[in-house]
């Protein structure tokens, strides 16, 4: 992060710390439906620290892979989510897709309480992503891609996608889906908030996306769900979007891949609006966020935190962003993930971690 992103960024907060306490002194200027910063911090202090990770199947190249009738997989859900319950973590994010709910609705519902039924049945809370702007711009249903040999996430798609994203033409059509789903999930005790928008502005889109970000609050809020719902910011110079972001979300998430010295002034600054702060993506290897270093400063600042990858598999994330190998030999270091294919942990050192962590304060290790 170099110095002019600094700046932006703290001048992104400086107005966002002005609009949070004029909201506390002034509650008609916040925005319509969205939750008191006691109201936020009440439901906070009712959860034990949320610490787990970005899911995706291991046998599934993307979020439609994952999700569509014919390649749902929920033997290997279970399998994997046991090995995530097992090392202590309680919190999965998932992502959904448009796609897949505008094939069959009904059925796509269907897959996504037998989904829950399992996480349940581990103990794990979920939180669902609705739309993203990372990777792949377009999508398209039916059997999804092989992946690309040692390219991270080379089958990931966009939702809507590109130029999909911003036709204001196509928002009544993602309105039914995004109130269809809150409509029948919004009061779930097995989901823990609803993430509306992840990485808004990427893939070069910049301010394209924040029509479809503030359609996408005014639908939730009109569903009116009982969790929670956030958008996390991600890059310190989307200033409209960060603003948006942190003024309309219940709950502040953020994502952030720095070195623990950097992501602390992240949260120090952060923690000024005063509501609870979850980290929704951090951990990569290469670039010094590890768990060894991250997780501890969350937990000390009763943050959560949710790293990226959960198992290797077809999305290809154990290899850097920008570091491919093509012939898809093992990186020297993986970039994400926690366990291999087969379930055996990729650090002990790390699992180990996690699990104490995780520990009721005073049991001993």
């Amino acid at each position: 992060m170099n110095i002019k992103k600094i700046l932006v960024f703290l001048l992104i907060l400086i107005t966002g710390v002005a609009k949070s306490n004029a909201q506390q002194s002034k509650r008609e200027d916040m925005p319509a439906g969205k939750w008191t910063i006691e109201q936020a911090n009440t439901w906070y202090a009712q959860h034990r620290w949320l610490v787990g990770a970005n899911f995706l199947p291991s046998t599934a190249i993307n979020q439609l892979e994952m999700w569509q009738a014919d390649s749902f997989d929920p033997l290997t859900i279970d399998r994997e989510l046991g090995w995530a319950a097992k090392i202590g973590l309680n919190t999965l994010r998932v992502y959904l897709h448009s796609i897949a709910w505008k094939q069959d609705p009904e059925g796509f519902k269907k897959r996504i309480d037998q989904y829950l039924g399992i996480a349940d049945k581990h103990h794990i809370k979920t939180v669902f992503v609705f739309f993203d702007d990372c990777w792949n711009k377009e999508a398209k249903p039916g059997k999804q891609p092989a992946s690309k040999p040692g390219i991270h996430n080379s089958g990931w798609v966009q939702d809507p996608g590109q130029p999909m994203s911003a036709d204001p033409k196509l928002f009544p059509g993602l309105e039914k889906y995004v109130k269809d789903v809150l409509d029948r999930f919004g009061k779930d005790k097995r989901i823990l908030l609803w993430d509306l928008y992840n990485e808004p502005g990427n893939s070069d889109k910049g301010n394209e996306s924040l029509p479809l970000l503030r359609k996408v609050f005014s639908w939730a809020r009109a569903a009116a769900p009982e969790q929670p719902i956030t958008s996390g910011i991600w890059k310190w110079d989307l200033e409209e979007l960060n603003a948006f972001q942190i003024q309309n979300s219940d709950i502040i998430t953020y994502h952030d891949y720095e070195e623990p010295e950097w992501h602390l002034r992240v949260i120090q600054m952060l923690k000024t609006h005063g509501r609870p702060l979850i980290c929704t993506e951090y951990m990569a290897r290469t670039r010094n966020s590890r768990f060894s270093n991250i997780l501890p400063l969350l937990k000390k600042e009763n943050i959560g935190a949710i790293s990226w990858g959960l198992v290797a598999g077809k999305s290809n994330t154990i290899y850097a962003w920008d570091t491919p190998l093509p012939q898809g030999n093992q990186p020297a270091e993986w970039f994400h993930d926690i366990f291999k294919k087969d379930g055996t942990p990729y650090r002990q050192d790390e699992v180990d971690l996690i699990k104490n962590l995780k520990k009721p304060e005073g049991e001993s290790p």
